[in-house]
Protein backbone atom coordinates (compact mmCIF):
# COMPACT_ATOMS: atom_id res chain seq x y z
CA UNK A 1 0.00 0.00 0.00
CA UNK A 2 2.81 2.39 0.88
CA UNK A 3 4.54 1.64 -2.46
CA UNK A 4 1.37 2.55 -4.33
CA UNK A 5 1.05 5.81 -2.41
CA UNK A 6 4.68 6.68 -3.15
CA UNK A 7 4.07 6.05 -6.85
CA UNK A 8 0.98 8.28 -6.85
CA UNK A 9 2.57 11.07 -4.77
CA UNK A 10 4.51 12.80 -7.62
CA UNK A 11 1.38 12.96 -9.78
CA UNK A 12 -0.72 14.46 -6.99
CA UNK A 13 2.04 16.87 -5.93
CA UNK A 14 2.60 18.02 -9.53
CA UNK A 15 -1.14 18.57 -9.94
CA UNK A 16 -1.24 20.70 -6.78
CA UNK A 17 1.75 22.74 -7.94
CA UNK A 18 0.21 23.36 -11.36
CA UNK A 19 -3.07 24.33 -9.70
CA UNK A 20 -1.38 26.81 -7.37
CA UNK A 21 0.61 28.30 -10.25
CA UNK A 22 -2.49 28.53 -12.42
CA UNK A 23 -4.32 30.43 -9.67
CA UNK A 24 -1.31 32.70 -9.23
CA UNK A 25 -1.05 33.54 -12.93
CA UNK A 26 -4.81 34.11 -13.15
CA UNK A 27 -4.74 36.54 -10.23
CA UNK A 28 -1.69 38.42 -11.47
CA UNK A 29 -2.39 38.41 -15.24
CA UNK A 30 -6.09 37.84 -15.85
CA UNK A 31 -8.04 38.99 -12.81
CA UNK A 32 -9.56 42.43 -13.26
CA UNK A 33 -8.60 45.08 -10.72
CA UNK A 34 -8.79 48.82 -10.23
CA UNK A 35 -5.03 49.14 -10.60
CA UNK A 36 -3.49 50.25 -13.92
CA UNK A 37 -2.97 47.44 -16.46
CA UNK A 38 0.80 47.15 -16.30
CA UNK A 39 2.68 44.54 -18.28
CA UNK A 40 4.10 42.05 -15.79
CA UNK A 41 6.81 39.89 -17.38
CA UNK A 42 7.41 36.41 -16.07
CA UNK A 43 9.54 36.52 -12.94
CA UNK A 44 12.55 34.24 -12.32
CA UNK A 45 10.85 32.56 -9.37
CA UNK A 46 7.80 31.82 -11.55
CA UNK A 47 9.98 30.09 -14.14
CA UNK A 48 11.71 28.19 -11.33
CA UNK A 49 8.37 27.10 -9.86
CA UNK A 50 7.11 25.83 -13.23
CA UNK A 51 10.39 23.99 -13.75
CA UNK A 52 10.04 22.42 -10.30
CA UNK A 53 6.54 21.18 -11.15
CA UNK A 54 7.89 19.76 -14.42
CA UNK A 55 10.61 17.88 -12.53
CA UNK A 56 8.15 16.41 -10.03
CA UNK A 57 5.76 15.32 -12.77
CA UNK A 58 8.65 13.98 -14.84
CA UNK A 59 9.78 11.80 -11.93
CA UNK A 60 6.29 10.35 -11.60
CA UNK A 61 6.02 9.69 -15.34
CA UNK A 62 9.43 8.03 -15.56
CA UNK A 63 8.74 5.88 -12.51
CA UNK A 64 5.40 4.71 -13.87
CA UNK A 65 6.56 4.10 -17.41
CA UNK A 66 9.95 2.45 -16.84
CA UNK A 67 10.18 1.22 -13.22
CA UNK A 68 9.13 -2.35 -14.07
CA UNK A 69 12.22 -3.08 -16.14
CA UNK A 70 10.41 -2.63 -19.43
CA UNK A 71 7.95 -0.07 -20.66
CA UNK A 72 4.32 0.34 -19.64
CA UNK A 73 1.75 2.75 -20.97
CA UNK A 74 -1.91 3.81 -20.78
CA UNK A 75 -4.19 6.62 -21.90
CA UNK A 76 -3.76 8.45 -18.58
CA UNK A 77 0.03 8.44 -18.85
CA UNK A 78 -0.22 9.47 -22.51
CA UNK A 79 -2.40 12.43 -21.55
CA UNK A 80 -0.10 13.39 -18.68
CA UNK A 81 3.00 13.10 -20.87
CA UNK A 82 1.41 15.21 -23.62
CA UNK A 83 0.65 18.08 -21.24
CA UNK A 84 4.04 17.70 -19.55
CA UNK A 85 5.74 18.24 -22.90
CA UNK A 86 3.34 21.08 -23.68
CA UNK A 87 4.21 22.91 -20.43
CA UNK A 88 7.90 22.27 -21.10
CA UNK A 89 7.63 23.81 -24.56
CA UNK A 90 5.78 26.82 -23.14
CA UNK A 91 8.44 27.14 -20.45
CA UNK A 92 11.25 27.12 -23.02
CA UNK A 93 9.36 29.54 -25.29
CA UNK A 94 8.98 31.97 -22.35
CA UNK A 95 12.70 32.78 -22.62
CA UNK A 96 12.17 34.31 -26.08
CA UNK A 97 8.56 35.58 -26.03
CA UNK A 98 5.88 36.66 -23.57
CA UNK A 99 4.12 33.52 -22.37
CA UNK A 100 2.89 34.69 -18.96
CA UNK A 101 -0.58 35.59 -20.24
CA UNK A 102 -1.05 32.10 -21.65
CA UNK A 103 -0.22 30.29 -18.41
CA UNK A 104 -3.67 30.67 -16.76
CA UNK A 105 -5.08 28.38 -19.44
CA UNK A 106 -2.35 25.75 -19.88
CA UNK A 107 -1.47 25.23 -16.21
CA UNK A 108 -4.98 24.15 -15.07
CA UNK A 109 -5.10 21.69 -17.97
CA UNK A 110 -1.68 20.40 -16.94
CA UNK A 111 -2.96 20.02 -13.37
CA UNK A 112 -5.84 17.81 -14.56
CA UNK A 113 -3.56 15.78 -16.84
CA UNK A 114 -0.96 15.31 -14.08
CA UNK A 115 -3.67 13.87 -11.85
CA UNK A 116 -4.90 11.41 -14.51
CA UNK A 117 -2.35 8.64 -13.70
CA UNK A 118 -3.43 8.78 -10.04
CA UNK A 119 -7.10 8.42 -11.00
CA UNK A 120 -6.51 5.78 -13.69
CA UNK A 121 -3.30 3.96 -12.63
CA UNK A 122 -3.82 0.91 -14.86
CA UNK A 123 -0.82 0.27 -17.11
CA UNK A 124 -0.17 -2.26 -19.83
CA UNK A 125 3.15 -3.73 -20.91
CA UNK A 126 4.45 -2.43 -24.24
CA UNK A 127 5.94 -5.13 -26.44
CA UNK A 128 9.12 -4.46 -28.45
CA UNK A 129 9.81 -1.29 -26.47
CA UNK A 130 13.57 -1.78 -26.91
CA UNK A 131 13.37 -1.71 -30.72
CA UNK A 132 14.82 1.49 -32.19
CA UNK A 133 11.94 1.76 -34.64
CA UNK A 134 9.40 1.79 -31.85
CA UNK A 135 11.42 4.30 -29.84
CA UNK A 136 11.61 6.63 -32.85
CA UNK A 137 7.89 6.22 -33.47
CA UNK A 138 6.99 6.83 -29.82
CA UNK A 139 9.21 9.91 -29.43
CA UNK A 140 8.08 11.62 -32.64
CA UNK A 141 4.41 10.80 -31.95
CA UNK A 142 4.44 12.22 -28.41
CA UNK A 143 6.31 15.35 -29.50
CA UNK A 144 3.82 15.83 -32.35
CA UNK A 145 0.85 15.31 -30.00
CA UNK A 146 2.27 17.83 -27.55
CA UNK A 147 2.92 20.46 -30.20
CA UNK A 148 -0.55 19.99 -31.66
CA UNK A 149 -1.95 20.33 -28.12
CA UNK A 150 -0.17 23.66 -27.83
CA UNK A 151 -1.46 24.62 -31.27
CA UNK A 152 -5.03 23.91 -30.18
CA UNK A 153 -4.52 25.99 -27.03
CA UNK A 154 -3.12 28.80 -29.15
CA UNK A 155 -6.13 28.59 -31.42
CA UNK A 156 -8.40 29.01 -28.39
CA UNK A 157 -6.33 31.94 -27.12
CA UNK A 158 -6.34 33.63 -30.51
CA UNK A 159 -10.08 33.19 -30.89
CA UNK A 160 -10.56 34.66 -27.42
CA UNK A 161 -8.28 37.61 -28.17
CA UNK A 162 -9.85 38.33 -31.57
CA UNK A 163 -13.36 38.26 -30.12
CA UNK A 164 -12.36 40.70 -27.37
CA UNK A 165 -10.71 43.01 -29.90
CA UNK A 166 -13.79 43.01 -32.11
CA UNK A 167 -15.89 43.84 -29.05
CA UNK A 168 -13.40 46.59 -28.15
CA UNK A 169 -13.21 45.08 -24.67
CA UNK A 170 -9.68 45.75 -23.43
CA UNK A 171 -9.43 43.52 -20.39
CA UNK A 172 -6.46 42.65 -18.25
CA UNK A 173 -6.39 39.12 -19.66
CA UNK A 174 -6.27 40.50 -23.19
CA UNK A 175 -3.50 42.98 -22.42
CA UNK A 176 -1.39 40.18 -20.88
CA UNK A 177 -1.49 38.10 -24.08
CA UNK A 178 1.14 38.44 -26.82
CA UNK A 179 0.14 40.41 -29.94
CA UNK A 180 -2.15 38.56 -32.37
CA UNK A 181 0.47 38.50 -35.13
CA UNK A 182 3.03 37.07 -32.71
CA UNK A 183 0.60 34.38 -31.60
CA UNK A 184 -0.31 33.56 -35.19
CA UNK A 185 3.33 33.24 -36.23
CA UNK A 186 4.01 30.97 -33.25
CA UNK A 187 0.90 28.91 -34.05
CA UNK A 188 1.97 28.10 -37.60
CA UNK A 189 5.57 27.54 -36.57
CA UNK A 190 4.40 24.90 -34.07
CA UNK A 191 1.98 23.36 -36.58
CA UNK A 192 4.73 23.05 -39.19
CA UNK A 193 7.15 21.37 -36.76
CA UNK A 194 4.38 19.15 -35.37
CA UNK A 195 3.32 18.18 -38.90
CA UNK A 196 6.87 17.10 -39.74
CA UNK A 197 7.02 15.07 -36.51
CA UNK A 198 3.62 13.48 -37.22
CA UNK A 199 4.82 12.56 -40.70
CA UNK A 200 7.91 10.94 -39.18
CA UNK A 201 5.72 9.13 -36.63
CA UNK A 202 3.44 7.70 -39.32
CA UNK A 203 6.35 6.66 -41.53
CA UNK A 204 8.25 5.10 -38.63
CA UNK A 205 5.04 3.35 -37.55
CA UNK A 206 4.79 1.67 -40.93
CA UNK A 207 8.49 0.75 -40.85
CA UNK A 208 8.23 -0.53 -37.27
CA UNK A 209 5.25 -2.71 -38.15
CA UNK A 210 7.08 -4.20 -41.10
CA UNK A 211 10.24 -4.89 -39.09
CA UNK A 212 8.58 -6.40 -36.00
CA UNK A 213 5.47 -8.14 -37.32
CA UNK A 214 6.45 -8.70 -40.95
CA UNK A 215 3.30 -7.01 -42.27
CA UNK A 216 2.14 -3.53 -43.09
CA UNK A 217 0.45 -1.33 -40.52
CA UNK A 218 -3.09 -2.44 -39.72
CA UNK A 219 -5.66 0.15 -40.79
CA UNK A 220 -7.61 0.24 -37.54
CA UNK A 221 -9.52 3.26 -36.24
CA UNK A 222 -6.43 4.68 -34.51
CA UNK A 223 -4.40 4.62 -37.73
CA UNK A 224 -7.26 6.04 -39.79
CA UNK A 225 -7.75 8.91 -37.34
CA UNK A 226 -4.00 9.64 -37.39
CA UNK A 227 -3.87 9.77 -41.19
CA UNK A 228 -7.07 11.86 -41.27
CA UNK A 229 -5.47 14.36 -38.89
CA UNK A 230 -2.33 14.42 -41.06
CA UNK A 231 -4.52 15.26 -44.06
CA UNK A 232 -6.30 18.08 -42.21
CA UNK A 233 -3.05 19.73 -41.12
CA UNK A 234 -1.54 19.24 -44.59
CA UNK A 235 -4.56 21.06 -46.06
CA UNK A 236 -4.18 23.82 -43.46
CA UNK A 237 -0.51 24.39 -44.30
CA UNK A 238 -1.24 24.39 -48.04
CA UNK A 239 -4.14 26.78 -47.52
CA UNK A 240 -1.93 29.05 -45.46
CA UNK A 241 0.80 29.00 -48.13
CA UNK A 242 -1.37 29.26 -51.24
CA UNK A 243 -4.50 31.12 -50.10
CA UNK A 244 -3.15 32.97 -47.06
CA UNK A 245 -5.54 31.35 -44.60
CA UNK A 246 -5.55 33.02 -41.21
CA UNK A 247 -7.92 34.10 -38.48
CA UNK A 248 -11.01 32.02 -37.85
CA UNK A 249 -10.49 29.76 -40.86
CA UNK A 250 -7.06 28.70 -39.63
CA UNK A 251 -8.31 28.32 -36.05
CA UNK A 252 -11.16 26.03 -37.08
CA UNK A 253 -8.87 23.81 -39.14
CA UNK A 254 -6.39 23.66 -36.26
CA UNK A 255 -9.04 22.60 -33.73
CA UNK A 256 -10.54 20.07 -36.15
CA UNK A 257 -7.15 18.47 -36.81
CA UNK A 258 -6.36 18.35 -33.11
CA UNK A 259 -9.66 16.71 -32.17
CA UNK A 260 -9.19 14.01 -34.81
CA UNK A 261 -5.61 13.39 -33.65
CA UNK A 262 -6.76 13.31 -30.02
CA UNK A 263 -9.24 10.57 -30.90
CA UNK A 264 -6.51 8.63 -32.68
CA UNK A 265 -4.89 7.47 -29.45
CA UNK A 266 -6.15 9.11 -26.26
CA UNK A 267 -9.79 8.61 -27.13
CA UNK A 268 -9.36 5.03 -28.33
CA UNK A 269 -7.30 4.06 -25.26
CA UNK A 270 -9.85 5.68 -22.92
CA UNK A 271 -12.66 3.66 -24.46
CA UNK A 272 -10.63 0.44 -24.36
CA UNK A 273 -9.14 0.84 -20.87
CA UNK A 274 -11.84 2.68 -18.92
CA UNK A 275 -15.15 1.99 -20.64
CA UNK A 276 -14.37 -1.54 -21.83
CA UNK A 277 -11.82 -2.51 -19.17
CA UNK A 278 -9.19 -3.76 -21.63
CA UNK A 279 -5.49 -3.20 -20.96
Amino acid sequence: MSDILLQLLPHVLASLLYTALGIHFWQTRWRESTQPRLTLPMQPWERAAIFGALVVQGIGLYSGLFSAGGMRFSFSFALSLMLWLAVLIYWLESFRARMDGLQPMVLPLAALAALAPALFPQLREVANANAWGFQLHFLTAMLAYSLFTLSALHAVFMGFAERKLHQRAVTRSLSSLPPILTMEALLFRMILVAFCLLTAALVSGVMFSEAIFGKAMVLDHKTLFAFASWGIFAALLVGRRVYGWRGRVALRWTLAGFMVLFLAYIGSRFVAEVLLGRL
